[in-house]
């Protein structure tokens, strides 16, 4: 599965292959049986908001680049690229013998259309922001059947990145509404695989597409079984219905006592927080967000839930990243609950000595976390969080909803939004652009879904994406990160590691990292 360039609501993750065994030209009759933890919202690579989504897409769907194992942007339906001088017009090559599923070429007109369709503020998408420069689109024309020109009003060091988003067919949207097209569950594909079916709550079945312009895969089938509950996963794993999975960090003890497995660990880029929404009254209040920071004990959460598969996170990038801030740049909320006290105080509040809740107005400081069904991680965090915050006098509810009313509540146009807070992760783009998560402009129908405004922050984003030198673009993304989390529209709580198990009938993986153990999809094989 591809890893998705461009960050997307953390639910699970995607994986690479290593070097061929004997019997790696062997195709495997035995399907692949990999594990969905939600429900896909949509099969459309403009549309689509989740990474259950992403992971389907990342097999049947291609962009012009796609990402490799040492996370470097490589061609993929590309066959040359050129770029000018001022960095200004690109101009893309596509290769001739690429089609999609239904024998139809894929042509300049389908990457014309595909971020034409993009662009139009008819489509409800929240990657438009990728393609727009200081408020101006970038311009795609098909100079011929097979070339296409990108034209683009300022330099912008994501371009190529972003354009690993995955082509849409003109031929078959071309007269239709994108948003509800039959198209966004029944696509036909430009990748190794094509969707055969989709039964909601139970599976996806994709097969091997015989007019994939690159290698044919090795495994003619993929069962991708839905399972959101994290028991029932393990359980499907260690009754051998599944070929893989993401281990919780509870359950590691018990998977490694599985014969013919193989454990993986390794850093990704993504991490865990707990937003709030800042068009609340209580969260507009920064000495709100600072005390709830200090009550929060950080290490002992990766302790705790990790079990030590991970680190304490304190800014929005990952350490993996090239531009993850120096330590004298973090800004750091360490553990300090008397001082938690005292900021409530100091905004006002005052503790009832019957119930020993903060009050203020007459009312409890009283809000209602939400996260998602399925990640045990999360909820035993959320539980930890409302004991520590009861200590110092806030009262938390916790509600834990399924994935796809979650993200309908978080991501809807509502201002504000219907919530109090937030807890969910982030899967991280190579490209450190977070102008989508951060950037003012992309409150409500965008994922600063929590309201964060600072004009400086703005700022910083826009010159990242115009500098084109990578060290002067980390000194920038430095400077917005340590403004982001002195602000706490966020506290970041911890970086996950990626723990997986895998059957070791499964081959052709990649050494284990972030780009994953099957990028590579037409690599991986069965051996019995």
């Amino acid at each position: 599965m591809k890893k998705a360039l461009f960050a997307v609501f953390l639910g699970g993750l995607i994986l690479l292959g290593l070097g061929c065994s004997k019997s790696s030209s062997k195709v495997s009759d035995t399907p692949l049986r990999l594990v969905l933890k939600a429900e896909p919202s949509n099969l459309n690579s403009i549309l689509h908001t989740d990474v259950p989504s992403a992971e389907v897409i990342g097999l049947i769907s291609n962009g012009l680049f796609r990402l490799n194992s040492n996370l470097e942007l490589e061609p993929d339906l590309l066959e040359s690229y050129t770029v000018s001088d001022d960095g200004k017009t690109f101009v893309f090559h596509l290769k001739k013998n690429a089609k999609w599923s239904d024998g139809h070429p894929i042509t300049a007109e389908d990457v014309v259309f595909t971020f034409d369709t993009l662009m139009s503020p008819k489509t409800n998408t929240v990657r438009r922001g990728l393609f727009v420069i200081e408020g101006k689109p970038v311009k795609f024309k098909a100079l011929d059947t097979y070339t296409v020109q990108a034209t683009l009003p300022e330099p912008f060091a994501p371009f190529l990145t972003n354009m690993s988003m995955g082509l849409i067919p003109k031929h078959i949207l071309q007269n239709t509404d994108i948003n509800t097209a039959t198209f966004n569950q029944k696509p036909i594909s430009t990748g190794p695989f094509n969707l055969v079916v989709w039964k909601p709550s139970q599976y996806i079945l994709l097969e091997r597409n015989d007019l994939y312009f690159g290698s044919r895969a090795k495994v003619k089938k993929i069962i991708m079984k839905i399972i959101p509950d994290s028991n029932t996963q393990l359980m499907a794993y260690q009754k051998d219905e599944v070929d893989e999975l993401q281990i919780s960090p509870k359950d590691v003890d018990a998977v490694k006592k599985l014969p013919n497995r193989v454990l993986y660990r390794y850093e990704d880029l993504q991490y865990t927080y707990l937003g709030f929404n800042l068009k609340k009254p209580w969260f507009s209040n920064f000495l709100v967000r600072q005390a709830i920071a200090y009550a929060i004990n950080k290490p002992a959460l990766v302790q705790t839930v990790l079990k030590g598969y991970g680190k304490p996170a304190d800014t929005p990038c990952a350490p993996v990243s090239w531009a993850y801030p120096s330590a004298d740049q973090l800004v750091k909320y360490d553990y300090d609950p008397k001082k938690s006290e005292a900021l409530l105080v100091q905004a006002g509040f005052k503790r009832n000595p019957k119930t020993q809740w903060f009050e203020k107005d007459g009312k409890v400081f009283e809000f209602t976390l939400i996260t998602n069904k399925g990640n045990p991680e999360r909820e035993k965090t959320a539980e930890i969080l409302q004991q520590a915050l009861k200590q110092v006098g806030i009262k938390m509810n916790i509600q834990v909803m399924e994935w796809s009313s979650f993200v309908k509540m978080i991501t809807g146009p509502k201002d504000p939004k219907p919530f109090d807070a937030v807890m969910l992760g982030w899967a991280l783009g190579t490209d450190p652009d977070s102008y989508l998560t951060w950037h003012s402009s992309q409150y409500p129908a965008g994922f600063n879904f929590v309201g964060y405004k600072n004009a400086k922050v703005d700022s910083l984003l826009v010159q990242g994406r115009r500098e084109m030198d990578q060290k002067k673009r980390k000194a920038i993304y430095q400077e917005m990160h340590k403004l982001i989390a002195s602000d706490l529209p966020y506290i970041f709580l911890y970086y996950p590691e990626v723990v997986i198990s895998i059957h070791k009938r499964v081959q052709g993986l990649s050494k284990p990292g972030p780009a994953g153990l099957m990028n590579r999809i037409e690599e991986v094989h069965l051996i019995e």
